[in-house]
């Protein structure tokens, strides 16, 4: 009889009777008078269920022939031959049990407990796997032989129909997060980095040191892997230093925290690295970094820059801030305000729409879409070593065009891409940003074609101080000394009764965006938490 590979018999008692294949029959012999004469007949098959003695010496003679790697004929004592052959093979080859053993308990009825104690192998990893199962034992419908009841659960209790077992390897393995200068970040004290774990853990976990770990898992019939049902080995760990600063992220956590919605990002504006990434709701959706919402009139530092660079405005060249203006449809500024005697830069610090929409006719359909991508590198593909929406802002025309002036319309955009454009300002070029540093990983960096022209970076920054100490963003940037700009933004969202609040600043070399989701005005709802960050930075 074929035998598979040679498991350590343990403690069943190994009395296996000897030819008990499919369709025994017992013979009678019996012997007449003179000379006598035999002749045989089938035995009439048992019927009813199985006897305790039936059922105990069964169960005992199933597992010992399993407990010997003996799978024909442990297969042959339970009614799916085909089926049992394959699991039971598998428990072997797939599942790398090098050998098992088996404590058979009392039966109840005819379902028999048992102790597994397996020895589980992969490559250098090793470990003993216990766990409880049972059988329950039938009689064979055609032979009347009591027989396992071949189940996958019989090989482990959470096995369901079609499903197998299997070792392997993890994906990748665990990694420790560190901040900029090596502390550790306990998901625990910043949860909004806990969702990042694994997609750093993919991305990264081999190249930051790790080895993975070995597990024993579920397998459905297409191989499609399941719940893990032992660890073998845990695998060592790699450690991955991120861009993080652990002040920016506490300080943005509480922040965030105040609100029952609301998202936060921070960026080193003279290198790109992420400094903090907060969201007040802890799901599996980021949209601190993945959200795609317009982002009001943070998206004037964008506008502004195409106007200046095409000469269609100055700071100190009048331009009217009246109650309404027509391009396409008519548009209005918050409360209907108006300031007729507005410069460009006054108008940029108080956020009036319809001086911008008075200059859509000044501008080409492309126009905005063009410097968002060349300057300011809006959906140039950011690899930042997570996953990110990097920004949207499409050629439109007629209202649309007007709309997108104000960051309505069209645009998507996040804290995220909203901080790096406030980076760009602070900066004068793009710097792509990132959460780990690309020498991990050999990945490429995007590049904007050009960076702002001097004169135009000048004049943003000194119109981005003036909303920070005059405009609109002056009570949130109360007591922020030093090199300081931001801008306001209050994005109105159909379906809503309020808007969403936006603000994105910067001081010195660190530079934050936040969207408070229906917050009403940005400097009231969204400032105070950049200007926290921006404090907790530094």
């Amino acid at each position: 009889m074929h035998k598979g590979a040679k498991y350590a018999v343990g403690g069943v008692a190994a009395a296996l009777v000897g030819a008990v294949g499919l369709g025994v029959w017992n013979i009678a012999d019996a012997i007449g008078g003179d000379g006598g004469s035999a002749h045989a007949e089938a035995a009439p098959v048992e019927t009813g269920p199985p006897s305790a003695r039936e059922v105990e010496s069964a169960a005992r003679d199933f597992l010992a022939a399993w407990e010997a790697g003996d799978t024909e004929k442990a297969a042959g004592l339970t009614d799916n031959v085909q089926a049992a052959t394959a699991a039971l093979t598998g428990y072997r080859e797939a599942a790398r049990i090098e050998k098992v053993t088996f404590r058979q308990a009392a039966a109840s009825g005819t379902t028999v407990p048992f102790t597994v104690t397996a020895e589980v192998a992969l490559g250098a990893q090793r470990s003993t796997w216990t766990y409880e199962s049972s059988l329950a034992v039938v009689r064979g419908r055609g032979s009347g032989r009591p027989l396992v009841d071949w189940q996958p659960a019989v090989l482990h209790p959470q096995l369901a129909a079609g499903e197998s077992l299997k070792t392997t390897a993890t994906e990748a393995p665990q990694i420790t997060a560190v901040d900029r200068d090596g502390k550790e970040l306990d998901p625990k004290e910043y949860p909004s980095l806990a969702p990042l774990l694994p997609e750093l853990r993919k991305r990264f976990g081999e190249k930051a040191g790790g080895e993975p770990g070995v597990e024993v898992r579920s397998q459905g019939a297409g191989g499609a892997s399941g719940k893990t049902l032992f660890v073998v080995s845990k695998g060592k760990p790699g450690t991955l230093r991120t861009t993080i600063d652990a002040g920016a992220q506490r300080a943005a956590e509480a922040a965030v925290a105040r609100h029952s919605d609301a998202s936060v990002v921070s960026v080193r504006p003279s290198t790109g690295e992420i400094l903090a990434i907060a969201n007040a709701q802890k799901t599996g959706f980021n949209a601190a970094i993945g959200g795609t919402t317009a982002p009001g009139s943070t998206m004037k530092i964008v506008t502004s820059a195409a106007l200046l660079e095409q000469g269609k405005a100055a700071p100190s060249k009048p331009l009217p801030c009246p109650k309404f203006a027509t391009y396409g449809m008519q548009f209005h500024n918050v409360e209907k305000s108006e300031n007729p005697g507005a410069t460009f830069a006054q108008d940029f610090a108080a956020s009036c729409n319809t001086a911008f929409i008075s200059l859509a006719g000044q501008l080409s359909d492309t126009a905005l879409a063009d410097e968002a991508r060349d300057v300011f590198g809006i959906g140039l593909d950011w690899k930042a070593g997570i996953s990110t929406f990097d920004g949207k802002v499409p050629s439109d025309s007629g209202a649309g065009k007007a709309a997108a002036m104000i960051g309505q319309g069209r645009v998507q955009m996040n804290p995220l891409t909203m901080a790096s454009v406030a980076a760009t300002v602070r900066n004068g070029s793009f710097r792509q940003p990132y959460l780990v540093d690309p020498s991990v990983d050999g990945r490429e960096l995007a590049r904007a074609p050009r960076s702002l022209p001097s004169g135009v970076a000048s004049d943003l920054r000194s119109m981005m101080r003036l909303t920070a100490t005059a405009g609109t963003g002056a009570t949130a940037m109360s007591g922020l000394g030093g090199d300081i700009g931001a801008k306001t933004g209050s994005a109105e969202v159909d379906g809503q009764t309020a808007p969403n609040g936006w603000f994105t600043a910067y001081r010195g070399d660190v530079a934050a965006a936040a969207v408070v989701p229906q917050g009403g005005h940005g400097g009231d709802s969204a400032g105070p938490i950049v200007a926290a960050v921006l404090r907790g930075a530094l």
